[in-house]
């Protein structure tokens, strides 16, 4: 008769997650497919292709496949060359070009204001609409011609109803809008550089937006008190272009930026500032996602 052997199974320890950015890790491994991707969603099919599910997303800190497709894609440099450093986006030759180009409207407008010109208005507006709104990038990459039309029709509009002094306020408040514009995305893209979760960057995010939105409200009162217009014409205005062109600069949807313009061209003081502050709730939420603020 032979005696059954109990063989003693040693249990194996689970292995430990090591600390840091897991993230990263993922990252590395899939940066073929990172790489290669066209938006978040390309990535999500490919790592659920690779077996992984929402409860593996759990692991790296994501609450589904999507969350963390959306930071892999945001967090993905493109092209051959390195990403820029985010504290030398603000001092970059493109920036500070950008903002040279700004200042032109407003010298433009007050300029010819002080000559006396009578077409003073109507090309300030349109110097500013070129401003504040250009260049933007959609989805997809298609050039957003239907807002710049839309913006130049509302700006246009407002002058023809309320006098050229309302083309100088907002050809004045151009250059800060620029550069408030280009404080936001550098510091947005630094917060996105040192975030482990998409909750973690969307609540840095919140108050750099706020702030950013507060401090563009203050430099266009500043110029609609220059240029003598009244702020009830000139503030919804002025901070619907600002937000059209942080949402076209940041690759949002159209259609929402779309309709508030077109909402814009009411001659209701009242459905302006409700155009300018929907458009500020879309923001909020457009532009406190990661993929937002990924290098196009």
């Amino acid at each position: 008769m032979t005696g059954t052997s109990v063989e003693h199974v040693t249990p194996v320890a689970p292995r430990r997650r090591p600390a840091g950015d897991p993230v990263k890790a993922l990252l590395h491994r899939h940066r073929a497919l990172c790489e290669r991707a066209v938006d978040p969603l390309e990535i999500a099919a490919g790592l659920e292709a690779h077996g992984i599910t929402d409860r593996t997303a759990a692991r790296f800190r994501h609450r589904d496949v999507f969350s963390l497709a959306e930071e892999l894609y945001a967090r993905t440099p493109r092209g051959d060359a390195p990403p820029t450093p985010p504290d030398a986006v603000a001092g970059s030759p493109v920036v500070l070009r950008g903002f040279g180009y700004s200042l032109l409207p407003g010298a433009l407008a007050l300029g010819t204001t002080a000559a006396g010109i009578p077409w003073a208005g109507p090309l300030s507006a349109v110097a500013a609409v070129a401003v504040l709104v250009w260049p933007g990038r959609t989805v997809g990459g298609r050039f957003p011609g239907l807002i710049h039309l839309l913006a130049a029709a509302a700006v246009g509009w407002a002058v023809h109803r309320h006098g050229p002094a309302l083309g100088v306020a907002l050809a004045v408040a151009a250059a800060p809008g620029y550069l408030i514009g280009a404080g936001f995305a550098a510091r947005a893209r630094r917060r996105l550089a040192g975030s482990r979760a998409l909750e973690d960057f969307a609540d840095g995010i919140r108050p750099l937006l706020a702030a950013a939105v507060t401090a563009f409200v203050a430099a266009a009162t500043g110029a609609a008190a220059l240029a003598g217009t009244p702020l009830a014409a000139a503030l919804p205005l002025a901070v619907l272009l600002f937000l059209t062109r942080l949402l076209l600069g940041h690759g949002a949807h159209r259609v929402p930026v779309a309709g508030a313009l077109a909402l814009a061209l009411v001659p209701i003081p009242a459905v302006q500032c409700a155009a300018a502050a929907g458009l500020l709730v879309h923001a909020f939420r457009a532009l406190t996602r990661a993929s937002a603020h990924a290098r196009p």
